[in-house]
């Protein structure tokens, strides 16, 4: 900082100092006037109730309590304007006797716009709190309003509440029926899809593919049982022949010797195991070993080994003409043998009528198989919305079951709600107008008011009060400067009028601050 800045510094502040009691009397003046204009205002006074947010009472746990501070939030401007509204309002001012006198000079819309302007509603910072206030230059009203803000808080909550359960719950419920109504045509047009295609369809593929297998099967079985049974009638068919011939060849026959018929003798055990054998050695060369007619023969000729029977051969002999059994046993296999015969054209016309219906049953089991991926294309194009129904209808029963119970809650009001913490209470101060800040305006303004009233002052003034002053205004260099030499009458003066000043600011603040004491101790000001 150069001389010639401090020296206009030194200026200012010796201007200011040299006239003090300038910026004291305005600062004085100031505060007198700000004192006197709190005293002309009138005191509003506020009252606020704490309300706060209970999470529901059934499971709990359930509750993000982030969720409930933001659904809090969300919702908190909803209520705020239910609250607020022009029927609530109307409703409080008639129902405590509000306003009378400005009821009687104003719209009700205009008392209400102003009775909605001193209502705040805020949220506190932590916790799922929030005030309910209202300000006015009547305590008692005050009181009044803001525990009837706070009652109407709550019970328009309630009432929001379980009228937006009843909604949803209504709304659910309409939803479900029009999905179920869907849901059940869809389901009714695919049963009966099903009922006409059983057979068809793409599950009963491997099922079909099992019984058409299985029948083919069968009618292969049929036919190798026929064909046994036909190659056992064509050896019955054959035995028969040949114990008609033997017996054809037992029949007697007249001797011309001495009355003595000459008949065949009857055939021995060895005759017939030599016979067996030989007729064995013919099958065996049409036949297998598992031929039942192969097996039969073989049983037989073990049983003959059995019984001891040796092979011999016997001479014929000349017998008399007495009755033989002979021809009866033959006679008896016959008979035995042809009813085998027919039980055996029995079996075989049996089988042959059941192995008739075996291939329309194969031919309809075939065409289910070859229409199997058809019906399932079909299947596929008519369900395919059926999952998005069936998922929404699921969603649609989960939602209202949920908004029932919402609503039940609601209705026993066992939800989320509102409750008074701390109930409003009568206001003992005054709201504002605000002591300290008006009395601390006023001295700045005061304060400024001084200051640039001694600038003013100074600029006003055309007098030299420097030597730079006067070099500045005649353009020629001053050589020298003599002080000002005071007479000890003007000293004097000088400092009685100084003293008086002092006295003057003394006095006058210390009026100004016993004032400001009487109008504390008297309830006027409210610090």
């Amino acid at each position: 900082m150069d001389t010639k800045q401090r020296q206009v510094i030194k200026k200012y502040v010796d201007l200011i100092l040299g006239k003090w009691w300038l910026v004291a009397g305005s600062v004085l003046l100031s505060a007198t006037i700000g004192l006197f204009y709190y005293a002309y205002l009138p005191k509003i006074y506020q009252s606020s109730s704490l309300i706060s947010y209970e999470q529901q009472q059934i499971n709990p746990a359930r509750m993000d309590p982030e969720q409930g501070r933001s659904r809090l939030r969300e919702a908190l401007p909803t209520f705020q304007g239910l609250v607020t509204s022009h029927t609530n309002l109307e409703k409080i001012i008639v129902q405590l006797s509000l306003y009378e006198e400005a009821r009687k000079k104003l719209p009700i819309e205009e008392i209400i716009g102003s009775m909605r302007k001193n209502i705040s509603i805020s949220l506190a910072q932590q916790g799922e709190i929030f005030s309910v206030s209202f300000k006015e230059a009547d305590p008692e009203r005050v009181l009044k309003v803001t525990n009837a803000l706070a009652s109407l808080f709550i019970e328009e909550n309630l009432k929001y509440r379980e009228e937006r359960a009843t909604e949803t719950s209504k709304y659910t419920e309409s939803e479900l029926a029009m999905a179920k109504k869907v849901l059940d045509e869809k389901e009714e047009v695919m049963r009966d899809y099903k009922l006409q295609n059983f057979n068809e369809m793409a599950d009963q593929r491997q099922s079909n593919l099992t019984q058409l297998q299985s029948l083919v099967t069968q009618n292969q079985g049929i036919q190798e049982s026929i064909q046994r049974l036909e190659s056992t009638r064509a050896i019955l068919q054959e035995q028969i022949g040949m114990h008609q011939r033997m017996a054809a060849m037992r029949t007697t026959s007249e001797v011309p010797t001495g009355g003595v018929a000459v008949t065949n003798r009857p055939e021995t055990a060895g005759e017939r195991l030599m016979r067996l054998r030989g007729y064995l050695n013919g099958l065996l060369l049409k036949y297998t070993e598992n031929h039942p007619e192969v097996r039969r023969t073989k049983q037989l000729i073990e049983q003959l080994e059995k019984q001891g029977v040796k092979e011999q051969v016997v001479s014929t002999r000349t017998v008399t003409s007495v009755p033989s059994s002979a021809s009866q046993t033959a006679t008896m296999e016959i008979q035995r043998l042809q009813i085998q015969l027919k039980e055996i054209d029995l079996n075989i016309k049996q089988l042959r009528e059941e192995q008739a219906k075996i291939p329309p049953q194969i031919v309809k089991y075939q065409q289910w198989i070859d229409a199997a991926p058809i019906r399932e294309a079909e299947w596929n194009a008519l369900t395919r919305d059926y999952t998005e129904l069936r998922r929404n209808y699921d969603q649609l029963v989960s939602q209202n079951l949920q908004a029932q119970s919402a609503e039940n809650l609601e209705r026993d009001q066992k939800g989320s709600k509102f409750k008074i913490v701390d109930p409003a209470r009568l206001p003992t101060k005054p709201f504002s107008p605000n002591f300290f800040k008006i009395f601390l305006i006023a001295l700045a303004t005061g304060l400024a008011l001084g200051i640039v009233s001694l600038f003013v002052l100074d600029f006003i003034d055309t007098s030299f009060k420097d030597v730079d002053e006067v070099e500045e205004y005649i353009g020629v260099p001053v050589i020298c400067a003599i002080p000002i030499i005071e007479k000890e009458t003007e000293i004097k003066k000088e400092k009685y009028v100084s003293r008086i000043r002092v006295s003057v600011v003394a006095m006058y603040g210390t009026v100004l601050l016993i004032a400001i004491g009487i109008m504390w101790a008297k309830g006027m000001i409210v610090v």
